[in-house]
């Protein structure tokens, strides 16, 4: 078990990215949330299986049809379990 956290740069607001990563994440049996931030990018924090993790941030690197992704930044953590199910989050929420 892991944690991921990513940020997507590129055209990823508006085009339904938030969405995109709910339904991989869902699909994957992983927990965390996404959320649009105000520099433009998506950040995500998500847990689960180490190699469901790597399906996930593939899944980022592509993106939904309408998203030009330009960047992912990655950070791999330890596991802790924190959350129940995969959620999205409002713009400025202040993390965990």
């Amino acid at each position: 078990m892991a944690r991921l956290e990513a940020t997507v740069m590129g055209r990823v607001q508006g085009v339904g990215f938030r969405y995109f990563v709910v339904s991989k994440a869902t699909r994957l049996g992983l927990t965390g949330w996404v959320s649009n931030e105000q520099h433009g990018g998506v950040q995500c924090v998500v847990e689960g299986p180490r190699e469901d993790l790597e399906e996930f941030l593939a899944a980022l690197h592509e993106g939904p049809a309408l998203a030009i992704i330009e960047h992912v930044a990655e950070m791999w953590l330890p596991y802790t379990g924190h959350w129940a199910d995969f959620s999205i989050r409002s713009s400025g929420h202040r993390g965990d």
